[in-house]
């Protein structure tokens, strides 16, 4: 099982961070929006492609970071599925900007909402970083998560 490079921004809006729901049989879930990195492209590359491709969110947003790195390791029972995910999040304020031409692109993104640190003690985010996300402020140190385990 190699690992798989995955990143991830958290995009912040008046206070808020923007995540995308994902669903699969009898589950929904929340993620930063972001993706695969594929060979020979940057990390910032990876990241403007697939803000582009989820969201429609356009090359003029600035990145900071990264802000944090998770390794995300599915139980030995999840045979022969079992992966093995670096997360490489970075962060962007783009509360200078309007948010009414993101639209979900991406057949697997089910769609796109703002929550607020108290809203996302309701849903479920993957890898499970709410803790993080509900203390983060822009200009913090980058941390590693350490390893988290797939539900």
């Amino acid at each position: 099982m190699d690992p798989r490079i995955r990143v991830s921004a958290i995009l912040r809006w008046q206070g808020r961070v923007l995540l995308c729901r994902q669903e699969k049989p009898g589950k929904e879930y929340w993620l930063l929006p972001g993706g695969g990195v594929d060979g020979g492209e940057t990390l910032i590359e990876a990241l403007r492609r697939e803000l582009r491709e989820e969201l429609a969110i356009e090359a003029d947003v600035q990145f900071e970071g990264p802000v944090a790195i998770v390794d995300s390791i599915s139980p030995k029972t999840v045979v022969p599925l079992r992966k093995h995910v670096v997360h490489i999040i970075f962060s962007a304020d783009l509360s200078h900007r309007s948010l009414d031409d993101v639209e979900t692109k991406d057949a697997a993104v089910k769609g796109a909402r703002l929550f607020t640190n108290e809203e996302l003690e309701d849903v479920v985010v993957h890898p499970p970083i709410k803790r993080f996300l509900e203390r983060w402020q822009p200009g913090d140190p980058a941390v590693y998560l350490g390893s988290l385990w797939a539900r």
